[in-house]
């Protein structure tokens, strides 16, 4: 049995309906506190020391896709041989 269920309504709707909290406020002024240091040229909020950990993670996750692709070439090179 296959049950199809549409809601139609806002991302915030769908939060209260759900009971998680509103958490805008607060990320807004972390955001704002981190951004105020990186201005302020504070020790360990460059921007790119920030972001390293995700482009690295992105990058390794980019270079395991292409050795996934590349086995199952690799495989099924071998068996239509």
């Amino acid at each position: 049995m296959k049950v199809n269920v549409t809601l139609d309504m806002t991302p915030e709707e769908f939060r209260r309906l759900l009971g998680l909290p509103d958490a805008q406020q607060f990320q807004q002024e972390v955001f704002n506190q981190m951004m105020e240091k990186m201005k302020a040229g504070e020790e360990g909020y460059d921007p790119m020391s920030l972001y390293q950990p995700l482009m690295e993670n992105g990058m390794n996750a980019m270079s395991e896709f292409q050795r996934v692709m590349m086995s199952m070439m690799s495989s099924a090179g071998q068996a239509s041989e």
